[in-house]
């Protein structure tokens, strides 16, 4: 008798196991709905790089498709027929994005830290005077007279990494909020009860352990220095300091006005300029440094910023 009720016990111990690993319709519906959105953000993707290696008489005539008639290179070879000043972009491009990646990140966590500690007399003042900042700003016209009159940034690297990149209140509160709900305050007091000062236990204590916030907000920076054009439409007159993206926004413009009929004496090579091919060409040569980044830090990503916002 025992032996009969241990094994109908081992049986349903067994079908109760089968049951648990067993995916029910929650998470297949939500892996066919990841699979969905998944494939509609890669479609656009793909039809783009494709839509960069078609003849441009084939995209004026059939439109864009996923199996052109016929084939080209002829976008890419416009591209990097000047390939000096695409080299010459890409460095200042990387350049501008490194050093505002990184500066940012030491103002925004040197300034997040002091608003995270109870301890801080004016924390809440602070605090409102950043969140104002999200909600309103001087425009633009007064802020392209503080850069380029008071400051005098224009014509400069400098012209790319300050003017609204800088610093962002809104990664300032996350960030405060990631040490407030995610760094056990007990530990940086027993840091202190052992002799280190804040400087210290900030940047031995806290940042070790901020990891995955450092790397959501610093690749979030990053992406804005590396889109940046505005800036250089601003402030920049000098085609020699043009990062990627201001370069080829001048080639667009230049293929535009090509394309226009105004430049007649060029008229008769405005047939052989690959216009919309040009400009899906540039997506994707934009992108690839994105494309090449992102995954080294996706782990950190989406949980440093789901820890950071959660609360506070």
């Amino acid at each position: 008798m025992n032996t009969l009720k241990a094994t109908a016990g081992a049986g349903r111990a067994k079908e109760s196991a089968g049951r648990g690993i067993r995916p029910d319709g929650v998470q297949i519906f939500a892996v066919i709905m990841l699979t969905l959105a998944s494939i509609l953000i890669l479609v656009p993707f793909l039809l783009m790089l494709v839509s960069s290696l078609t003849e441009e008489k084939t995209l004026l005539v059939n439109g864009y498709s996923f199996f052109p008639e016929k084939w080209s290179l002829a976008a890419y070879d416009y591209i990097f027929r000047s390939s000096g000043m695409i080299l010459k972009s890409y460095g200042y491009s990387i350049l501008v994005t490194a050093i505002g990646t990184t500066v940012s990140l030491f103002l925004t966590t040197t300034m997040a830290y002091p608003l995270s500690r109870p301890n801080f007399r004016f924390r809440k003042i602070y605090s409102f005077f950043i969140f104002f900042t999200m909600l309103f700003n001087g425009g633009l016209v007064s802020q392209y007279m503080l850069w380029s009159t008071v400051i005098k940034i224009k014509n400069t690297v400098f012209a790319y990494i300050i003017p609204n990149l800088l610093m962002s209140g809104f990664y300032v509160m996350i960030v405060r909020n990631y040490f407030t709900n995610s760094i056990p305050q007990e530990v940086i007091e027993s840091a202190k009860m052992d002799g280190c000062g804040e400087i210290y236990a900030f940047w031995k204590i806290v940042l070790p352990m901020a990891k995955p916030i450092l790397v959501a907000v610093g690749v979030l920076t990053s992406l804005a220095y590396w889109n940046d054009w505005t800036n250089g439409l601003y402030y920049i007159t000098k085609t020699e300091l043009y990062t990627f993206h201001n370069l080829l926004n001048r080639m667009i413009q230049q293929i535009n006005f090509l394309s226009s009929g105004q430049a007649s004496q060029v008229a008769k090579n405005v047939g052989t300029i690959p216009s919309v091919s040009v400009r899906m060409g540039i997506a994707v040569i934009g992108v690839i440094p994105i494309l090449v980044m992102y995954p080294f830090f996706q782990k950190y990503f989406a949980g440093g910023l789901t820890m950071g916002a959660l609360k506070g």
